[in-house]
C-alpha cells in the first residue's frame, strides 16, 4: 500500500426526501483530510442515510456532496473513491481471507499476483499476518471485522466509511477492535467517517463527533467538548446519560455563574448564561451521596451492584436522579434517606 490519499468531504445544503418524508432537511458539514468523524445519534436520526449518500447508495434530493474537491453528487457508487466497512462483514464464505481482501483489486483490473501481494500487506496492517489461507469461518468475529477493514484499505480510497462496524461483536471485543481501528487510522492518517449509536464508542475513536437529531446536526465538536459542554438537554442525556435539572443562576461574574439547585450552591462556567432560571447538566458520577439528611436531600428508589461501582436512582425535589457511586461498599436500600452533593467536574449549564 502507498501512503493514503487524505480526501476532504463536504456536504453542501444536502436534503434527502423519501416520498413525502424529509429525512435530511438541510445538511452542511465538512470533514478535513485525515480526520475521523463519527456520526452519532439514535435510530432514525439520519446518520446512516448521510453515510449512504456519501457512499453513493442513496441520491440527495438537493445539494452537493464533494470528495477531495470533486462533485460526486450524481456519480454512482463504483465511481466514488470511497470504501465501506459494513457491520455484517460481508465476506465471501467460500473464499480464503486473502482472496476476500484481493477481490476488489482484481475486480478493478489488477492482476492476481500483485493483488495477492497487496492483500498480504493489508492483512499485515490489521495484525493478521500469515492467516491468508484461512476461511472466514475459521476466524473469530473480531478477526473477520479486521479482514473487512483490510479489504477496504487495500483499495486505497480517499475516504473510509464504517457503518456500525462493531455492532456484531461482544462488549470486550468491541473495546479491543475499536482501539485497533483508531490506532490504524492515526498511524496511516486516512480520512474516515464512522457511524454508530454507541456513545462510548464514539468518544473513544473520534477526532470529532457530529450528533444528529431528526436529520439535523444537534451539536458537533471534540469528544471532550460534547461531554463537558453539552448544548442541549438532548446532548447531555445522549452523551453520557446526564441528569438535567432545573436551577437558578444567582449571578454571573468573570465568566463564572453561581447556581442554586435545591439547597446547594455551586460555581460553574457561565457559558453565556444570564441570571434567572436555567438548566444544569449533572453527570451521574458527579453526584456524591451519604446516608442521612442534608441541605439537598433525597430517597433511594433503587440500587444495583455492578462490581466496581454502585448505581442508584434517587427521588429528589428536582426529579429522579441517576447516580454512580464508585466508592460505596454496600448498596443503600430503597427508601433510605440520603444527602446529595455535586463534584465540580461533571456540571454544565445548558442555555
Amino acid at each position: 500500500m502507498t501512503s493514503p490519499r487524505r480526501g476532504a468531504v463536504a456536504f453542501e445544503h444536502v436534503r434527502k426526501d423519501f416520498g413525502g418524508f424529509t429525512a435530511i432537511p438541510d445538511l452542511t458539514l465538512r470533514i478535513e483530510p485525515g480526520e475521523l468523524v463519527t456520526l452519532l445519534g439514535p435510530s432514525g436520526c439520519g446518520k446512516t442515510t448521510t453515510l449512504r449518500m456519501l457512499a453513493g447508495l442513496e441520491s440527495p434530493s438537493a445539494g452537493r456532496i464533494l470528495i477531495g474537491g470533486e462533485d460526486v453528487t450524481r456519480l454512482p457508487a463504483n465511481r466514488r473513491d470511497v470504501s465501506m466497512v459494513f457491520q455484517s462483514y460481508a465476506l465471501f464464505p467460500h473464499m480464503t481471507i486473502a482472496q476476500n481482501v484481493a477481490y476488489g483489486l482484481e475486480s478493478g483490473g489488477m492482476k492476481a499476483g500483485p493483488a495477492r501481494d497487496a492483500a498480504d500487506r493489508g492483512l499485515g496492517l490489521v495484525g493478521l499476518d500469515g492467516m491468508g489461507e484461512r476461511l472466514p469461518s475459521e476466524l473469530s468475529g473480531g478477526q473477520q471485522q479486521r479482514v473487512a477493514v483490510a479489504r477496504a484499505l487495500v483499495l486505497e480510497p480517499q475516504v473510509l466509511l464504517l457503518d456500525e462496524p462493531l455492532s456484531n461483536l461482544d462488549a470486550r471485543l468491541r473495546r479491543r477492535v475499536r482501539t485497533e481501528i483508531r490506532d490504524l487510522q492515526q498511524r496511516l492518517g486516512f480520512t474516515a467517517v464512522y457511524v454508530t449509536h454507541d456513545q462510548e464508542e464514539a468518544l473513544a475513536v473520534s477526532d470529532r463527533i457530529v450528533v444528529m437529531q431528526d436529520g439535523r446536526i444537534a451539536q458537533e465538536g471534540t469528544p471532550r467538548a460534547l461531554y463537558e459542554q453539552p448544548a442541549s438537554d438532548f446532548i447531555a442525556d445522549f452523551i453520557g446519560e446526564a441528569n438535567v435539572v432545573p436551577c437558578e443562576v444567582d449571578r454571573v461574574a468573570d465568566g463564572m455563574a453561581t447556581v442554586r439547585v435545591g439547597g446547594l450552591t455551586q460555581t460553574v462556567p457561565a457559558r453565556d448564561a444570564a441570571p434567572g432560571p436555567a438548566q444544569l447538566s449533572v453527570r451521574a458520577n458527579a453526584i456524591t451521596l451519604q446516608e442521612g439528611n442534608g441541605p439537598f436531600g433525597g430517597k433511594i428508589v433503587s440500587s444495583a451492584y455492578l462490581g466496581d461501582h454502585l448505581e442508584y436512582e434517587i427521588e429528589t425535589d428536582v426529579g429522579l436522579l441517576f447516580a454512580i457511586d464508585a466508592e460505596g461498599h454496600a448498596p443503600l436500600r430503597p427508601g433510605t434517606p440520603v444527602s446529595l452533593g455535586f463534584r465540580p467536574r461533571g456540571l454544565a449549564l445548558i442555555a
